[in-house]
């Protein structure tokens, strides 16, 4: 185990220090300027805020079935699971609040809801995989990490010098962090390969997202970005899937 810890410190660590090596990195204005700005319904951006209806309903069906319908060695591993449903049924009213208007000051509040997941299902992997208690003790350390990387993003910006670094790290730093808990540590429970599938899943959703106007251009009626939100949430779905079918490995 200690060894294993090492690894995933040290590679923390080296992330973090690389990333930081980086200039402050500013947001940029043509991120706001997505391919599909069709209105329908009287809602702006309609589909770009319609699809986010699927976290909503994701985020429901994850949160019964952490309380109701998953087995857990532990009660206390349900929490992180808790909160990052929660975090994908409160992406629902961000993301549609921040899609009605893009801006600096509506992102923000697409992306809090985005790190409460983030930083949760880290914590989730860390109580089954190195231990329940340091997937409590994480989990509000890791939620308030995530979302002040926001909040401190939103204050450089007043000041004229945007820094995403630490959002990066919340974001792309937690995929390293669960690739390399799911690697490094045995896991006490089946399907892991879900987690797999789920991070795949994560993967093409920024893909879509970077490819939002090649995408809108090719097929007329849906966007990348739309498309986007349609496999994240299906990549949170497939979490609540997973906690649905797998059981706990028996240990000879």
């Amino acid at each position: 185990m200690k060894w294993r810890l090492w690894v995933l410190i040290g590679a923390i660590a080296a992330a973090a220090g690389i990333l930081f090596l980086f200039p402050a990195i500013p947001q940029n204005e043509a991120y706001h300027n997505f391919a599909d700005k069709r209105a329908l319904l009287g809602i702006p951006n309609c589909l770009n805020v319609l699809s986010n209806v699927f976290f909503l309903f994701v985020g429901a069906w994850g949160l019964r079935t952490a309380f109701r319908r998953a087995q857990f060695l532990d009660r206390r591993e349900r929490w992180p699971y808790a909160m990052f449903f929660i975090g994908v049924t409160l992406t629902a009213f961000g993301s549609s609040w921040y899609h009605l208007n893009p801006d600096d000051a509506t992102l923000v509040w697409d992306r809090i809801p985005m790190t409460i997941g983030f930083m949760s299902l880290v914590a989730a992997i860390v109580a089954e995989r190195i231990g329940v208690p340091a997937g409590q003790w994480l989990l509000v350390p890791m939620i308030a990490f995530g979302v002040g990387s926001v909040l401190y993003w939103e204050a450089t910006e007043q000041q004229g010098w945007g820094d995403l670094r630490p959002y990066a790290f919340a974001q792309f730093g937690s995929l390293l962090i669960l690739l390399l808990l799911i690697l490094l540590f045995p896991a006490r429970y089946t399907r892991t390969y879900d987690l797999g599938v789920s991070l795949a899943l994560y993967a093409l959703a920024k893909l879509l997202e970077a490819a939002d106007r090649p995408i809108f251009t090719a097929l007329k009626f849906v966007s990348g970005h739309t498309l986007k939100h349609v496999a994240a949430a299906v990549s949170a779905c497939w979490i609540a899937r997973m906690l649905r079918l797998r059981h706990a490995i028996q240990r000879a």
